[in-house]
């Protein structure tokens, strides 16, 4: 059967064209027979009629599965613990029984409201099975809220927990507590398809998809729905496989997957708190107060335990430094503080996050990685770079620059215009947070940075700047006026042409009051590798003007 492939049709005549054991993970998320409408499909059949057809897709799945394959079943209440029977009858071996815990659950008026479903993970061989651990552990309370050292290093594996609603507690639902805990894909979420009543969370499947299977494994998805297994599935670089009985919602799926490529990001946050995404124009009765999750009452561990509660709840799988060079997520972050009563300001409040980043009151937590354009941090790094020197001169220091909101977005108009370019501020931001990194490391590695370099070649501005005469490779440059008497700047970069053309040619920033026609520029082909101790030299011998004074050679 043709691989990474959706076919449309009855789950047990697709079957019959899969041969045995071919299927790594199969996830099942049949109906429960509870009467949902499906386009497709009766819901609300016999008990003995339900059992027995599930008897037969069960058997094609225990068929399918590899030796060391792994299936994983999410069902309701009104029949979990019959197929649990069922299957194991069929030859599999129920691992684990784990909840479920959904917020936003169907409200009933005669029987306690449902919030949660059962995921019953089952295997062939209990002694050979796939199970990352790694790929899914989870923060501990030790590491998150006491800070011991005897916590393991990366976390621990989530546990199979019931647990009572985040919104009845003091304090909220936080990965600390290593529960399962993702909301149901409600129809106001961004992350809903719009078309399919019973759509699974990215972040859910990613899970399951992450412990029980590797890249390049096959995943099988008999019953795809909505297609979330499938599209988690392509993302996380799976072989896939589904079965659709509806043509209607096989034709959204289709669509779906044709949206994404391997490698995309999931929908949603892998934190319990921001799984369900927040709304920015919600609305609470006449006189209600916000929903308070935490009070913190002023004790340093009390506000630690609300400055991380505020950013696990923003960070939507980030790292520290997203949220704080993020504008975005930097104000759903302070905001979140507020809401907390976290005492303090916002400088206050991003500068307490980066020092519980460096006591390592985050270790073990996995962050996604941001890719942010190598050539445009290039590009324009002299300005930030600039900037940054002129707030210094202030007493502005690059925390405080970076920490308070306000000072940032000042910063951020100051490098657009020595640019005079229109740079989003998260490029602006994470350049900044690369020269603080940068500076760090020239301070402790200088010596074995530093090289010779070639001998300079000198132009002027005199007339036109012929930069045809500038060749497109890595480098080092001078500016100084003409009669030696001030020392401008000396910068780095991986395209001389390209950075004359940005900071000289086109600009019309103003060299520390040195006319353009009395600016000389040396510059200096060079290895890559060697141009940050050389430019550390240079700014240790000349105190340029314009660099960041903490890149100078001590």
């Amino acid at each position: 059967m043709e691989l990474n492939r959706l076919f449309q049709g009855d789950c047990l005549e697709g079957f019959l064209r899969l041969e045995s054991a071919a299927v790594d993970l199969a996830f099942a998320d049949p109906p429960f027979n509870i009467g949902y409408e499906y386009d497709s499909y009766d819901d609300q059949k016999d008990s003995q009629e339900y059992l027995a057809w599930c008897r037969k897709w069960g058997q094609e799945i225990h068929r399918v599965l590899k030796p060391n394959g792994t299936f994983w079943l999410a069902i309701g209440d009104d029949f979990a613990a019959e197929l649990k029977v069922a299957f194991s009858k069929l030859g599999f071996r129920c691992r684990s029984w784990v909840v479920w815990y959904y917020t936003f659950g169907v409200h009933c008026k005669k029987k306690f409201s449902r919030s949660h479903t059962h995921l019953f993970l089952f295997v062939k061989n209990p002694k050979a099975f796939t199970f990352n651990g790694d790929a899914i552990k989870v923060p501990s309370a030790r590491q998150l809220v006491y800070a011991d050292s005897r916590a393991k290093e990366g976390g621990k594996v989530p546990d199979d927990t019931w647990f009572l609603r985040p919104q009845d507690l003091q304090q909220s639902f936080t990965p600390e507590e290593d529960v399962w805990y993702f909301p149901r894909v409600c129809g106001t979420f961004k992350e809903r398809a719009g078309w399919h009543g019973c759509q699974m969370p990215e972040q859910l499947l990613a899970r399951i998809i992450r412990v029980s299977s590797n890249p390049g494994d096959l995943v099988l998805d008999p019953f795809a729905g909505s297609g979330t297994t499938l599209v988690v599935a392509k993302k996380l670089a799976r072989r896939w496989l589904g079965f659709e009985l509806s043509k209607n919602y096989a034709d959204q799926i289709h669509a779906r997957l044709d949206a994404i490529s391997e490698g995309d990001p999931l929908v949603g946050s892998d934190d319990p708190v921001t799984s369900a995404p927040s709304t920015a124009d919600g609305k609470r009765l006449k006189g209600e107060p916000p929903l308070i999750l935490a009070r913190p009452r002023g004790t340093k561990t009390e506000i630690d335990r609300g400055i991380l509660e505020a950013y696990l709840a923003a960070r939507d799988g980030l790292s520290t430094d997203r949220v704080i060079a993020d504008r975005d997520l930097n104000r759903e972050f302070v905001g979140l503080c507020e809401r907390l009563g976290v005492p303090g300001q916002p400088r206050e409040w991003n500068r307490r996050l980066f020092r519980l980043r460096k006591a390592g009151r985050l270790a073990g937590m996995r962050s996604r990685k941001t890719v942010i354009n190598a050539v445009a941090m290039d590009c324009y790094e002299f300005a930030c770079e600039i900037a940054i020197q002129q707030f210094s001169e202030h007493g502005c220091t690059l925390d405080t620059l970076l920490c308070d909101p306000n000072t940032a977005d000042e910063f951020d108009r100051s490098v657009r215009h020595i640019a005079k370019s229109n740079l989003s501020s998260l490029l602006i931001r994470w350049t900044a947070l690369r020269f603080r990194k940068r500076a760090r490391d020239i301070r402790r590695k200088r010596e074995k940075l530093l090289n010779h370099i070639r001998r300079p070649r000198i132009a002027y501005l005199a007339h036109d700047f012929d930069l045809q005469s500038v060749n497109e490779e890595p480098g080092l440059y001078w500016l100084q006026s003409a009669d030696k008497q001030k020392r401008l700047y000396v910068g780095k970069t991986k395209n001389l042409r390209q950075r004359f053309r940005l900071q000289i040619k086109e600009s019309t920033f103003d060299f520390w009051e040195t006319p353009r026609q009395h600016l000389e520029i040396c510059f200096a082909p060079a290895d890559s590798e060697v141009l940050a101790g050389n430019q550390s030299y240079w700014i240790g011998k000349w105190q340029p003007l314009g660099n960041y004074s903490k890149f100078a050679a001590s």
